[in-house]
């Protein structure tokens, strides 16, 4: 494939890359050497999974899996975060649409599913253990850059065992599909309709995860009655009967996540040089602090981050 005859378009934070074609057929190449069964295979077999189930996702035009790429649709560069962006836009009329379309999506119950190569993927649990090896992402990037040498390892086995205790106090068992990175970034505005993006971490997990990295997105600052209202809509269109398990399991998952989230991001300018996601640690700390006081279970991570991480040095490269 010569990518010369396309035009090289921002991308996100995977191994992948992403090129537009110069002429008039709008498709996208998606090409990626590393994880490339994941950014490749399983990325289009989620999409067409979605696609069965009435949920707009980039279609499948071609594959190439021994020279590293896929082609599939163009959906523009109108993402909704771009849209939400815009200070007259109605947000909360987007965030009813999104909720409406996070719904449909969980109820998804596809166990395997078919990918291009004619092998089955088995979609994964997002256990315990995968979601504490995420969180410990934190530990291992963003400690070791704010923290003497000589208090890491203590500070390390404290809070291991504080995140394992908070995975332990979840309490919504029924799992359905999480797609795991959802937030407006990851969906694109085509034609008037919503479509997801990024879906191949898709796994069978909470019900809460997605709701919290939707309205506790880093990239996006909304007012907390808005995160509010966007709460509310969603326990009432779910019709969430155990409202206090589900606030729980929300309020760990958001800071959870929001700690995984500066682990990455942290690895992201450390590991890759790219160093743009390290404007959104300082908001991804504000949303730790806004959730962590709600919730008792959270109160012992409270007071090891308050003790350990000053404001002066949390927003630090």
């Amino acid at each position: 494939m010569n990518l010369n005859q396309f035009t090289k378009i921002s991308g996100d934070a995977s191994f992948r890359e992403f090129y537009r074609k110069k002429n008039k057929k709008k498709s996208i190449i998606v090409f990626s050497r590393k994880q490339k069964k994941k950014n490749l295979v399983i990325y289009s077999a989620i999409n067409q999974l979605l696609i069965k189930k009435k949920i707009n996702a980039p279609k499948l035009l071609y594959h190439n899996y021994k020279k590293n790429y896929i082609e599939i649709q163009d959906l523009g560069n109108r993402t909704i975060l771009e849209i939400l962006k815009n200070k007259k836009i109605n947000k909360i009329r987007y965030y009813n649409k999104i909720i409406l379309l996070l719904k449909k999506f969980q109820k998804i119950n596809n166990k395997k599913i078919k990918t291009f190569q004619n092998s089955s993927y088995k979609i994964p649990l997002y256990s315990n253990k995968m979601l504490f090896n995420e969180t410990k992402l934190f530990l291992d990037w963003y400690i070791p850059i704010i923290i003497k040498k000589n208090k890491i390892r203590q500070l390390n086995i404290k809070l291991a065992y504080i995140f394992k205790k908070l995975l332990k106090n979840l309490k919504c068992r029924e799992k359905i599909f999480v797609h795991r990175d959802f937030h407006v970034s990851n969906l694109m505005q085509c034609n008037k309709d919503i479509y997801m993006i990024d879906t191949q971490d898709a796994v069978y997990g909470n019900i809460a995860y997605d709701l919290a990295s939707l309205i506790d997105d880093v990239r996006l600052k909304t007012t907390n009655k808005d995160k509010e209202i966007i709460y509310k809509k969603f326990i009432n269109i779910h019709k969430i009967k155990n409202l206090q398990n589900f606030k729980n399991d929300f309020e760990i998952l958001s800071v959870l996540r929001n700690l995984k989230i500066i682990g990455i991001f942290q690895r992201l300018y450390s590991r890759d040089k790219k160093e743009k996601y390290l404007k959104f640690i300082p908001y991804a700390w504000t949303l730790i602090e806004y959730r962590i006081k709600k919730n008792k279970n959270l109160l012992e991570l409270k007071n090891i981050l308050d003790k350990y991480f000053l404001k002066k040095i949390k927003f630090r490269k």
